[in-house]
């Protein structure tokens, strides 16, 4: 999350926090994961989404960037 953005160079600052947001999201995912599979499933799939969300956004951006 978020490299795409930096790569992008116009809101880098905004990549970084999401880059560093989604390392500590990462760490709780997988403590998660030991204690509830119901609720990691759940948040496993809300990243995914949201990590699509971003990848979208950041491919239109580079387009918009590389005209």
């Amino acid at each position: 999350m978020g490299l795409g953005y930096i790569y992008n160079g116009k809101r880098s600052l905004l990549g970084v926090g999401f880059t560093l947001g989604s390392i500590a999201l990462a760490y709780v995912e997988l403590n998660l994961q030991k204690h509830d599979t119901t609720l990691w499933d759940i948040m496993f799939s809300s990243v995914f989404v949201i990590n699509t969300c971003y990848a979208i956004d950041g491919y239109k951006e580079a387009q918009e960037i590389n005209k």
